[in-house]
């Protein structure tokens, strides 16, 4: 993997994390309440609150991870369009 593609995939990790903190930011969830919606939802493995501070604050996750999160937290739809810097 070259530079050029280690920098656009740091772009997206960047992306995946503003989006997810910003879909918990207007429903008021904090990592606490993501960590019992997800331990309720039942279909993956429970996750302590700072493996999903990291995991979330690093970007670094798949987007299953992404899919479960945000329907746990009650996220219907969200929008790809490119983000603001």
């Amino acid at each position: 993997m070259g530079a050029g593609s280690r920098s656009e995939e740091e772009r997206f990790a960047e992306e995946a994390r503003r989006i997810l903190k910003a879909e918990m930011a207007r429903r008021d969830i904090t990592f606490r309440k993501l960590a019992d919606a997800l331990a309720a939802d039942g279909d993956g493995e429970v996750e302590a609150v700072q493996t999903l501070i990291n995991k979330i604050n690093r970007g670094r996750f798949s987007f299953a991870f992404f899919i479960r999160a945000a329907r746990a937290i009650g996220v219907d739809a969200v929008s790809l369009a490119p983000l603001k810097s």
